[in-house]
């Protein structure tokens, strides 16, 4: 029984900081920016992809093919922000929903017809892929970079939010544009950072998550279902909520593998319900 909980404990932090490393752009773009962006998995899907490419067919080591991917994702992002997205931020929710899966539906048939329907494989390098020993079990030094990037993510993403000077812009670029504007704050610029850094999160999230996720052409609708009740059960906005949903939910779903294979969607869905019956506005709101 300790090693089944330990098992439960750990997979479920890695599985849950996957998740939250994916939800953080969502979580500013549909919580601080109120922009409804069902395209945002597909943003995950191209980091891994990207990295999958690069190390596979390039040979390329895994911590230059990293970067490499992150960047080609926030370029993405902020390409798309800056050319079509922004204009979307005034339209009514129905017409983003409409576009961005719209948007996501493209993104996939694209992936599908240059890489193929395959599942993408990511070569590690042998640091990552070598087991570590933590005296109650034994896992790949892979997961222990998940959970480490998570916790750094979420450490960087609050403290930027909360106490530098882009984080005060991009509040006050959502709730006072005018003012904001009057003041001299650049609120393209904002906007386009904030699209572009959170598309390379969801890049990183693909990237570190491919073992618990795989890469395949669906991969942007079939876990976006996941990251939106993330969100929506942390908070809309909430960074640190969105942390905790991620964890919780990330846990019972490992859980629910271990103890009921063919239930775990069901118990992940379940939580996600009593959570949100329980604390409506988010968990640690009221």
């Amino acid at each position: 029984m300790p090693t089944l909980l330990s098992n439960v404990l750990i997979d479920g932090m890695a599985y849950g900081m996957v998740l939250f490393i994916i939800a953080v752009g969502l979580t500013v773009t549909l919580g601080l920016m109120r922009f409804v962006n069902l395209a945002h998995g597909a943003f995950a899907m191209i980091g891994g992809y990207a990295a999958a490419l690069l190390t596979r067919e390039a040979q390329w080591s895994f911590w230059l093919a990293l970067p490499v991917a992150l960047a080609a994702t926030a370029a993405l992002g902020a390409l798309l922000e800056a050319v079509v997205l922004r204009h979307l931020y005034r339209r009514s929710e129905l017409e983003q929903v409409l576009f961005t899966i719209g948007l996501a539906f493209f993104l996939i048939a694209a992936t599908n017809a240059l890489a193929g329907p395959q599942v993408q494989l990511i070569v590690l390098p042998p640091l990552l892929a070598q087991p570590v020993d933590l005296g109650f079990r034994t896992l790949p030094a892979q997961r222990l970079l998940v959970i480490g990037a998570g916790i750094v993510v979420a450490a960087a993403a609050a403290w930027t939010v909360a106490h530098t000077r882009f984080g005060i812009w991009l509040r006050a670029a959502v709730d006072h544009p005018d003012t904001a504007a009057t003041l001299g704050i650049p609120i393209r610029t904002v906007q386009c950072a904030s699209f572009a850094v959170g598309a390379a999160l969801a890049g990183l999230g693909g990237v570190l998550g491919a073992e618990l996720m795989p890469l395949e052409p669906y991969y942007a609708l079939k876990y976006l279902v996941l990251v939106l009740v993330v969100v929506a059960v942390g908070g809309m906005g909430s960074l640190v909520g969105s942390l905790v949903a991620a964890l919780a939910l990330g846990t019972v779903e490992t859980a629910s593998k271990y103890l009921a294979s063919d239930w775990g969607s069901l118990f992940f869905f379940l939580a996600m319900a009593a959570l949100l019956a329980w604390r409506p506005n988010g968990l640690l709101r009221r």
